[in-house]
């Protein structure tokens, strides 16, 4: 990491970073990251994408972050912009996902006078990071850049968020101060270091990975729960190594930041988000291994019903602590316990027939997708309550990255797919949408327009908030009837083709499954990026 460049505060730590490798910045700013602005433009090198709202910046941060090498940095409009932008935020950070979210404040010296923005940007911050700081010298800034840096990409990963004082941005600093003398995350000043909300609230030791060697070995009823990290090829060998040789079983958490998937990478089973079942598939295990995941919980609480999913008496270790790369050990356990193992490949099966004339429905659509995925694909589910068949249908399609709504905050999709596209330009990108989730920030579509981006996004449109009814009716039973009407989606009905096409992205509605195949076909054969409205009837 070389050191900034002479002149500002604001060019310090643009430059300090492109010099580590951060090179994309999504962005929605205002008058206090003006500086910062300039000198993002006056860094060579540095792709600053503009976003119509900061869940889209943020998002988009988000899927970048899950693809590449190195993380994409945000630049926010001081406490408002950052509140903003804060669901998002919040799903990069349960994903584990390296985000450098800048954040520009009001000056030094103006606080206190009671400036219609003033707010206390740390505080707003801290629920959704893992580190914080706020920048109070301009010679410091690039240091402080370089440590943002460093606590996002970890490990453990996640966000890292600067804020950054407008009269620090604009401040001259000396190019004598070097960004080499960053010192480590959590110092000293306004830092913070947050719960990032991965780690189970429930108390779990770490085993050696020796213990966990001879954990693995003791046969029946030893489960190992895989997340993060661990769900890309790498990890997926070592595991299924360790599952050939020990008849341990292996399951993926439900909702991944990151999956590989299809021919040629090891088939996961993910556990279910139901509740029910996800009790029912964990209830004879009496040892539970984390390799990279958290302690199974449900997504929400119903009264009488216990949170936890770890049956009664059941063992759990994590297979490494926060500092360790989580992959390198489950490398080390499969090369104790399966020397010379070779992992078990996923292969092709023959693609379901469907009749061109067929309806559409959610099982439908997805058996549409998995056989039209191209090689290398990047598919962002954001499918909700017309999602269950998805993963079957797609388990044997050609080799994808599946990307999941992993913190619950919906609104991510269409960002999300922006941000993966940016770090893989070379990679076709699928964003299948629900209706409602996409209203949230239907405006990425105007960024991904802008920014020419490969992206075919598939609305499944059922005309309601069939999550909430679905959720009501699991909640209240009979006496939820009266709440129905409120989450229909129909007065009016949202044409997605029209607003679609009003932010520059050409769009079309199906009503069979041949039309499906042939408009999917149809966009991915094409530059740029689409999108189908496709017509649903809401899940039951």
């Amino acid at each position: 990491m070389s050191g900034t460049a002479p002149g500002d505060g604001a060019h310090a730590l643009t430059g300090s970073l492109r010099a580590a490798g951060v090179s994309v910045c999504f962005t929605n700013p205002g008058t206090s990251e003006i500086h910062l602005v300039a000198a993002l433009q006056d860094t060579p090198g540095t792709r600053t994408v503009m976003c119509l709202f900061e869940g889209v910046a943020t998002g988009a941060a988000d899927g970048y972050g899950r693809m590449a090498p190195v993380p994409a940095m945000t630049l926010l409009h001081q406490g408002a912009g950052l509140a903003n932008g804060l669901a998002n935020l919040h799903n990069a950070q349960r994903a584990g996902t390296p985000v450098v979210n800048v954040v520009g404040d009001g000056a030094i010296t103006h606080r206190g006078l009671g400036a219609p923005l003033e707010s206390d940007v740390v505080a707003l911050a801290r629920p959704m990071s893992q580190w914080v700081r706020s920048s109070t010298h301009a010679a410091d800034l690039g240091a402080d850049a370089l440590a943002a840096l460093r606590a996002a990409t970890g490990p453990p990963s996640g966000v890292a968020t600067l804020v950054v004082p407008s009269d620090v941005a604009w401040a001259p600093c000396r190019p004598e101060r070097p960004a080499e003398g960053a010192s480590p995350p959590g110092g000293t000043r306004a830092d913070t270091i947050a719960d990032s909300g991965r780690q189970p609230h429930t108390t779990t030791s770490v085993a050696t990975p020796a213990d966990s060697a001879r954990a693995l070995r003791s046969g029946p009823g030893t489960l190992l729960l895989l997340g993060g990290r661990v769900l890309t090829a790498r990890g997926l060998a070592a595991a299924d190594r360790i599952a050939q040789a020990t008849g341990a079983a292996i399951l993926a958490e439900p909702f991944p930041g990151r999956l590989e998937r299809g021919v040629g990478v090891p088939f996961v089973e993910r556990l279910s988000a139901a509740p029910d079942a996800a009790r029912t598939r964990l209830a004879d295990a009496t040892q539970l291994i984390l390799a990279g995941a958290a302690r199974p919980v449900t997504a929400f609480a119903t009264p009488g019903v216990p949170g936890d999913l770890v049956p009664p008496g059941c063992a759990v270790t994590h297979l490494a602590d926060q500092g360790q790369d989580v992959v390198d050990v489950l490398e080390e356990v499969a090369d104790q316990v399966a020397p010379g193992t070779r992992p078990r490949l996923h292969e092709a099966l023959p693609a379901p027939r469907l009749s061109p004339g067929a309806e559409l429905t959610a099982d439908t659509v997805a058996r549409v997708v998995g056989t039209a995925l191209p090689e290398g694909a990047i598919l962002v589910d954001e499918t909700n309550t017309s999602g269950a068949a998805l993963p079957a249908a797609t388990a044997s399609s050609a080799r994808h990255d599946l990307l999941t709504l992993s913190g619950f905050a919906i609104g991510q999709g269409l960002p999300l797919a922006a941000g993966a596209q940016l770090a893989c330009p070379e990679r076709p990108v699928i964003c299948l949408e629900a209706d409602g989730s996409a209203m949230y920030t239907l405006s990425a579509l105007w960024t991904q327009a802008r920014e020419h981006l490969d992206v075919t996004v598939l609305v499944l449109n059922n005309r309601s908030y069939a999550i909430l009814r679905r959720e009501a009716r699991r909640m209240l039973g009979p006496s939820a009837a009266p709440l129905a009407e409120l989450f229909d989606l129909d007065r009016p009905d949202l044409d997605f083709v029209r607003l679609s096409e009003g932010m520059g992205v050409p769009a079309c509605r199906v009503r069979t499954v041949g039309e499906l195949a042939d408009r999917l076909k149809w966009a991915l054969s094409e530059p740029g990026p689409h999108l189908i409205d496709v017509p649903v009837p809401a899940a039951h």
